[in-house]
């Protein structure tokens, strides 16, 4: 899969996901202070899912309605990076197959795929 990771994110989840085998842009190291909908026009255009833990990108993709490759955004209680990547680990192994073309909110323990708004 290809992703964009969201500086909000953290480098060490664009690291594990590398690890995975997947093809990982950061915004951090790509783009650094790139507004939101700079990140997500760059994510569509190069076909990546972008990952967030910034609550502006569900309300800019509904808003807009130009996001098409999908987001998976991070609500967590525990925002320590180890969570992060167990979270995402966890939403790759019971749901990777669903979430190209979705918004998805992920919580320390429960995850919620909903289709992309449409134009």
């Amino acid at each position: 899969m290809r992703f964009m990771v969201d500086a909000s994110t953290g480098t060490r989840v664009a690291e594990f996901l590398r690890s995975l085998g997947h093809d990982v842009l950061s915004a951090d190291d790509a783009m650094p202070a790139a507004a939101d909908d700079v990140i997500l026009a760059r994510a569509e255009a190069e076909r990546r899912i972008v990952v967030t833990n910034d609550k502006d990108f569900g309300e800019l993709a509904f808003r807009s309605r130009k996001a098409r490759q999908g987001i998976i955004l991070l609500r967590l209680r525990d925002e320590g990076t180890p969570n992060r990547i167990r979270v995402v680990g966890a939403l790759l192994a019971r749901a990777g197959d669903k979430l190209s073309g979705r918004f998805t909110t992920a919580d320390d323990w429960h995850y919620r795929i909903r289709p992309m708004p449409a134009d």
